[in-house]
């Protein structure tokens, strides 16, 4: 993306997130925060109930990392006219603002493409430019989780009321890849036919598509069926697919679709290798008709150890299979480690790094190194300087006017 100038009017995560993500591919990503305010995302006190640290603020960072920072107060005629300045020099507007601040502030897409025909114009919005809700706001827990089905399809029948989105910005982060995808979709189209086009994706329709399969076989089936309560052992039919406990309260889990090229290999893994040879389990056929009998035996094994031991010998099962683990444990995760899921930031008071996760897309199987997120309006006066060849006489009357920051 070197040499592509996305311009991002958006406040949260998850349209930001996109410019997170092209910012990691290499465009050069100027965020137009309030001069005062910032992005509101800024003015959070707490995060999954923790005080922030406002230096070391990971919910800045993950949708923030390698922008630059420009405060503006888009309210005011000379701020709208100075976001037509720089909209002049971009190829790409991004933002999340429902239609209603869009045309009052007066960076609609009209308003946009008629200082710059060429630009591609991408709006994330919770539920779609069309349709009677387009005027409505809403979060990835309102749009993507509890609308779309996900959160009751994940809540088990143990308790009377769905589950609660548990992670942060979880459909926001998802959705950041879906426009940074639509945003390299449009760029190519450009570069092929010089047509600039408009993109939309919403949380909404991000939720469909990460259901998509289940959605599908629903409103084929008509039928939807609620989750089944959480169980230890293998699923109906096939002993090799569930979640068994280890001794010390871990859970492996077994998901070999197709048991029966895996039956000795799985049983000797196991160490039960002898239930292969069993009638009952010999086959494809008999371990699906005696699951139930294969999966008893499985509990009993795996239950005799712990996780550890579970995580060393089944590296050379053949069939496929995990542990479930938490965020702690996947912070030190010798695989996601290997694969450069981090990245280090520096923080802006200079600190110890800081760990965020890197955009799951690589390229030639390198990693680049990415700035810390910036501070509010930390790059105002440059950009106006160096980007755009502004006087400081006009740079001053700007500031006090409290047009930028």
């Amino acid at each position: 993306m070197e040499g592509v100038r996305v311009l991002e009017v958006a406040q949260f995560t998850f349209v930001p997130a996109a410019g997170a993500v092209l910012a990691e591919w290499g465009a050069d990503v100027i965020k137009i925060e309030h001069p005062v305010r910032g992005d509101t995302q800024r003015g959070f006190v707490q995060f999954a109930g923790k005080k922030v640290n406002p230096n070391r603020m990971t919910l800045i960072e993950h949708p923030n990392r390698g922008k630059r920072s420009v405060g503006i107060d888009l309210s005011t005629q000379e701020g709208q006219e100075l976001l037509y300045e720089i909209a002049k020099t971009c190829d790409v507007f991004l933002t999340n603002y429902l239609p209603k601040a869009r045309q009052k502030n007066k960076f609609d897409v009209e308003h946009i493409r008629a200082v710059n025909p060429n630009i591609i114009y991408v709006r994330g919005s919770a539920w779609g430019e069309k349709g009677p809700e387009r005027e409505a706001g809403g979060f990835d827990s309102t749009a993507f989780w509890a609308r779309t089905g996900i959160g009751k399809a994940l809540s088990t029948g143990e308790v009377e009321y769905p589950a609660s989105q548990a992670m942060p910005a979880f459909g926001d982060s998802i959705g950041g890849m879906n426009i940074a995808g639509g945003i390299s979709a449009a760029l190519f189209h450009r570069e092929r036919t010089g047509e600039a086009v408009e993109v939309d994706v919403s949380l909404l329709a991000t939720g469909w598509w990460a259901a998509g399969a289940a959605i599908a076989q629903v409103a084929e089936d008509k039928e939807w069926t609620p989750p089944p309560p959480r169980s230890i052992g293998g699923v109906r039919g096939n002993p090799f697919l569930g979640n068994y406990m280890t001794s010390d309260g871990g859970t492996v889990m077994l998901c070999t679709l197709s048991p029966g090229p895996f039956i000795e290999d799985a049983f000797t893994h196991l160490g039960i290798p002898e239930a292969a040879s069993d009638p009952r389990f010999s086959t494809a056929e008999a371990l699906m008709e005696n699951w139930s009998d294969a999966s008893g035996l499985i509990v009993a094994a795996i239950g005799k150890q712990p996780i550890t031991y579970w995580r060393e010998k089944l590296k050379t099962f053949k069939g496929q299979w995990s542990t479930f683990q938490t965020f702690l444990e996947l912070a030190e995760d010798e695989q996601a480690l290997a694969n450069d899921m981090f990245l280090e930031l520096t923080p802006s008071d200079g600190g110890e790094p800081l760990r965020v996760v890197r955009s799951p897309v690589q390229f030639d199987k390198v990693t680049h190194h990415v700035e810390r997120a910036p501070q509010a309006s930390e790059h105002t006066e440059l950009f106006l300087m160096d980007d755009l060849g502004m006087e400081w006489d006009r740079i001053e009357a700007l500031k006090a006017a409290k047009v930028i920051a």
